[in-house]
């Protein structure tokens, strides 16, 4: 196990005593509701490339789902004969999930539409779900025996590929990325943030030392975003850089933030969720806590309990998904936040400016 040059412990007592003030949303975020006219609910999990993937509620059944940037853009990704259904990402012309057929759920792949469904639970799984999607590959977990097992595929059930670590009793891949996956493995009682690449040998443990509980949820395949639990119960939005050393603490420092999870990652952005007293609040940073901004604040109307699942960039315009409950038609909406990427010559300047000054002071 990889140990930090300091505490998680320590750090979180020192960032107590750092001067810091939150970050309102910008006023350039603009939202999108996706949910369909004819939907009882809808959530949204993952964005990439101008599109989006979730699930939506029609007739007392949930269908994986895809949109393109409104609600009218929506597309039934539900396979025939199939009692349930949710799309988790999006990549290329690929989507992935999980369908329930019977009593069996199975991982996911579709390539635009419904007629496109792959079933990839494997020989031997009595259940398995897909959760991440790059390229060619799709990862995620299956149960063999009793074990859930981090799983990675190619495009079909026989291609799976068992990523659970030498020792651990249990794993999840989330994400892929750069042929690095991202997620968690459990020894004992520890559940371990980590990263592999492609197969169970190459498992690298992100847990930072004095952290009881951690989980990657995304990966860029250069940093990796997720949460760890400091052992009082509540996780904290977590960013890593490939290894346990590396660990940054996003939660942001006001008194009233007492649990947060970052969910996604792309380039420079992590998003998620910060609880703020009692409800959650969509949150988007870029690498550190003073950074985080309240995407909540840019709805209009009455909503509670909304989170940031999915975060993509065409290096113009950031695009967000994730999901809130609308308290004024009581259901859980899929949500599409848009901005331009902020222009970097304004904090250059100022950033050169200040080491100019600090340097004219010395001398």
């Amino acid at each position: 196990m990889f140990t930090t040059h300091r505490s998680v412990l320590t750090t979180l007592l020192l960032s107590t005593i750092t001067p810091w003030m939150p970050q309102p949303a910008s006023a350039q975020w603009s939202v999108t509701n996706l949910n369909p006219s004819n939907a009882l609910q809808s959530q949204a999990h993952g964005v990439s490339g101008f599109k989006q993937v979730g699930g939506v509620g029609i007739n007392g059944v949930y269908r994986a789902s895809m949109w393109s940037g409104d609600a009218n853009s929506w597309v039934d990704l539900h396979p025939a004969g199939a009692s349930e259904s949710s799309a988790s990402a999006c990549a290329g012309s690929q989507q992935v999930g999980w369908v329930r057929v019977g009593t069996q759920t199975s991982a996911s792949l579709w390539s635009g539409s419904a007629a496109t469904w792959v079933n990839l639970n494997p020989a031997g799984s009595f259940g398995s779900y897909a959760l991440g999607v790059s390229g060619t590959q799709q990862v995620g977990s299956a149960f063999i025996g009793a074990t859930r097992r981090a799983s990675l595929w190619t495009g079909s059930a026989a291609s799976w590929i068992d990523l659970n670590p030498a020792g651990s009793t249990e794993s999840e891949a989330y994400s892929i990325s750069d042929n690095q996956q991202a997620g968690y493995a459990r020894f004992g009682n520890l559940q371990h943030a980590g990263v592999w690449s492609g197969s169970a040998l190459t498992w690298v443990d992100l847990h930072p030392s004095g952290a009881m509980r951690s989980t990657a949820y995304a990966t860029t395949g250069s940093q990796q975003v997720g949460y760890i639990d400091p052992g009082n119960g509540f996780p904290r939005a977590s960013l890593w850089s490939g290894t346990a050393a590396s660990w940054v603490d996003l939660h942001p420092a006001i008194g009233s933030a007492y649990r947060s999870e970052a969910l996604g990652a792309f380039g420079s952005y992590q998003v998620g969720y910060v609880q703020v007293g009692s409800v959650e609040k969509a949150s988007v940073w870029s690498g550190t806590a003073a950074s985080w901004e309240d995407l909540s604040v840019a709805l209009t109307g009455s909503w509670v309990h909304t989170r940031a699942e999915g975060i993509w960039s065409d290096e113009a315009m950031l695009y967000v998904v994730g999901s809130g409950m609308n308290l004024g038609t009581n259901r859980w909406e899929a949500l599409l936040w848009t901005r331009p990427v902020p222009a970097p010559s304004a904090l250059l300047l100022q950033s050169l400016g200040g080491l100019i000054a600090a340097r004219r002071r010395r001398s």
